[in-house]
């Protein structure tokens, strides 16, 4: 697991550029191009998994601290929730590098609308907060 704050940097021109080069060729083919996710994402699986939902503002991954989604798309889901959560989406450590899952995810946040950064942005605010108190609750 990568150590330090894991940031998306979706303002970095060089940043999204790679992170739009690795999502077309790592995640487009189920998340969609312009990143629609796939149909029935809400309440439809296949083969017991769930489908892939969208990246773009109507779906959910603006919904969550930077870490968890750079963790979710580094470790998978069943290292996070557990197996019984099933998704057909690869586990990508050692398929590509840190830097290149921080690069998709920035180019994916580069296209949310303003309001979607901002409300992001103070998730990911509230989220360092509290791993702050925890830490130091623990003495950490």
């Amino acid at each position: 697991m990568a150590t330090g704050i894991i940031e998306l940097r979706p303002d970095d021109a060089d940043h999204v550029k790679l992170g739009q080069k690795i999502y077309l060729e790592q995640c487009a083919s189920c998340h969609g191009v312009n990143l629609e996710g796939q149909a029935g994402w809400r309440d439809m699986m296949v083969d017991g998994m769930r489908l892939a939902p969208p990246h773009d503002k109507s779906g959910h991954t603006w919904h969550h601290p930077d870490e968890l989604l750079y963790q979710l798309t580094k470790y998978g889901f069943a290292a996070m929730i557990g197996s019984d959560y099933k998704v057909s989406m690869p586990v990508y450590d050692g398929i590509i590098t840190d830097q290149e899952i921080i690069a998709a995810l920035s180019y994916i946040k580069s296209t949310w609308p303003a309001d979607v950064r901002q409300i992001h942005d103070r998730i990911n605010a509230d989220y360092r907060l509290n791993k702050a108190m925890e830490n130091h609750k623990s003495g950490s």
